[in-house]
């Protein structure tokens, strides 16, 4: 099934059914208003989702009406909960490096996780609208999962059980705010801006053998003004798979329906298929030349994440969006 939420002008907008060709759309507000409301009863809800789901694919009907991305919030325009994690080492290993610092043992049994904002979330297509581009505009693409309910202290082989929902994220950051923020030691805060999810939420029966129920083994593809960044396997090394992460971010507390649970940047070892983020291509460009070469993110740059599936259907629409520049209030 495919889930969205269409913009109506309050901040949760409304609950749609999107068709598996990514074509049509029907709203679902008189099954949930919203997808949080779905989550919230998920057990009696989704197979009523399900059912309209079906419907539409069969026959688009006169209630349908064409599907645009444009049109959408992220499936969840805001949530109770956004951890987000390093589940790739060799990213974390190859930003290290570049800067001249160790990796940590403890890094490669303990998964990276921090608590990002989740108040408001960019929908797929809405501007990246930062102040200054001297703070050093980056995009992350990664995947992400939408859980039910989890109890505290949950183990990996039981945590899979709880992924409702499958979506592309796009976690900006703001790298040259970083090393300040890291260096008072409380973590992110001005450095991670507003996330972005894709058009559309799956859920996971959608991607057949491509999710094994730990991870989905598909390249994610990467642009920036239209030239690939990169085409990582989303599969292929990842070090902490969704299970354990969502075990690990219920360790001291009960993750709500709805919590947001991301993998990180998606990065391979094998450096052929490029990056998921500029940050990650400067490095290696660091460690080959001596200093970075590729700049980050400026006013009127675009950037596109999407997941084809094997036959090259786009399976959660694209996050497309323009980097802005912001006025703020006067001050």
């Amino acid at each position: 099934m495919k889930l969205a939420t269409l913009k109506d002008g309050t901040r949760d907008g409304t609950l749609i059914v999107v068709s598996r060709d990514l074509k049509h759309a029907i709203k679902a507000d008189d099954i949930a208003p919203t997808l949080q409301a779905a989550l919230d009863d998920w057990d009696y809800l989704s197979p009523q989702l399900v059912d309209r789901y079906d419907a539409l694919n069969r026959s688009p009907g006169s209630r349908a009406f064409d599907f645009d991305p444009k049109q959408c919030a992220s499936p969840l325009p805001r949530a109770y909960q956004w951890a987000d994690a390093s589940a790739y080492i060799t990213h974390v290993e190859l930003l290290r490096k570049a800067r001249g610092a160790d990796m940590p043992k403890a890094f490669r049994s303990d998964p990276l996780m921090y608590q990002g904002g989740s108040d408001r979330f960019l929908g797929p297509c809405d501007d990246i609208a930062l102040e200054s581009e001297d703070w050093g505009i980056d995009l992350e693409a990664e995947l992400a999962v939408i859980t039910g309910d989890v109890p505290m202290g949950i183990g990996p082989k039981k945590a899979g059980d709880c992924i409702r929902l499958i979506m592309l994220a796009n976690d900006v950051s703001l790298r040259e705010l970083v090393p300040t923020e890291l260096a008072k030691g409380f973590g992110f805060f001005h450095s991670k801006p507003s996330s972005a999810f894709s058009p559309v939420a799956l859920t996971p029966d959608e991607l057949g053998a491509a999710w094994d129920g730990r991870k989905l083994n598909l390249p994610l593809l990467v642009q920036v003004n239209g030239e690939e960044l990169g085409r990582p396997n989303a599969g292929a090394d990842m070090s902490f798979e969704f299970p354990k992460l969502i075990a690990h971010a219920a360790k001291t507390r009960a993750l709500g329906a709805g919590a947001i649970v991301g993998s990180g940047t998606v990065s391979n070892a094998d450096r052929t298929v490029g990056s998921a983020c500029i940050a990650e291509k400067r490095a290696l460009e660091a460690i080959a030349e001596g200093k970075p070469a590729t700049p980050y993110l400026k006013f009127g740059d675009r950037v596109r994440i999407e997941m084809l599936d094997a036959e090259g259907n786009s399976l959660f629409g694209a996050i497309e969006q323009q980097v802005a520049k912001y006025d703020a209030p006067s001050r």
